[in-house]
């Protein structure tokens, strides 16, 4: 795989993966970083952000700053959805790249009432239908925690990615304690479910943390091409607000 394919990999991975004194849930306005390896080779860092809701109104950030030698991706993602009886609906959804190769935007406006997604990726505008139940790329992770906090065992979404509808299911490993730099965590083993094993995703999430990610591993044919740690995160009590802060650009890369 080239480098410039586990840049993209490694943000796209990011992009499909805090105290109280009550247990928190997906949904309490928190933060948390992540290290992005290649091996051992830091990548570099990502953070997600939900802020406290406005109302029914919620909004979900993503942003990433990922770079290897003289390679660099660097991404901002923000998805404004509701909540409605633990399902959630989304409304908007923009996703920028910039970086190594050509930059571009993705947009989303999902009308449910008139059954249509009006999506623009890059250059291309598109309308998909919206007949069913339908997610973005980014909130679809907040969906996935409420749906594991409440039992469920068939996990599969359909989600308008890249102009386009697509489908993810995942199947429960089972419970394992992981173990790295930032703690030890009790943690549910999820895999992205697949035609084959030429690739195989696992994530594990902390079911006393509101299923919040704790790590993730992606293989290509057996051999380990990414790896994803919780670096700190931090819940916030419903009165405080979680500050949009930009991602800093220091990032270690190798010589």
């Amino acid at each position: 795989m080239s480098i410039g394919k586990r840049l993209v990999l490694a943000t796209n991975l990011l992009c499909f993966s805090f105290f109280l004194s009550a247990e928190p849930g997906p949904l309490t306005p928190h933060t948390a970083e992540y290290q992005v390896n290649y091996g051992s080779i830091e990548l570099g860092k990502a953070r997600y952000q939900l802020p406290e809701a406005e109302g029914n109104l919620y909004q979900y950030r993503f942003d990433s700053d990922v770079s290897l030698l003289v390679l660099s991706d660097r991404r901002n993602i923000v998805s404004d959805f509701t909540l409605n009886d633990q399902q959630l609906t989304p409304m908007r959804y923009t996703h920028n790249r910039k970086g190594t190769g050509p930059s571009y935007q993705e947009q989303a406006a999902f009308a449910k009432g008139q059954e249509v997604v009006h999506s623009r990726y890059k250059d291309e505008r598109a309308k998909l239908p919206y007949t069913d139940i339908l997610y973005d790329p980014l909130m679809v992770q907040l969906q996935f925690r409420l749906d594991l906090a409440k039992g469920k065992k068939e996990l599969h979404y359909v989600m308008v990615k890249s102009g386009e509808l697509d489908e993810y299911g995942f199947r429960v490993v089972g419970k394992e304690r992981m173990n790295i730099e930032s703690g030890s965590y009790e943690t549910v083993k999820i895999e992205v479910v697949r035609d084959n094993n030429k690739r195989q995703t696992f994530f594990w999430m902390a079911p006393d943390l509101g299923y919040l990610p704790i790590r993730l591993t992606h293989f290509e044919k057996g051999s380990k091409q990414l790896d994803i740690k919780l670096l700190n995160y931090k819940f916030y009590q419903e009165t405080q607000t979680v500050n949009a802060e930009p991602l800093s650009s220091e990032v270690v890369t190798p010589l």
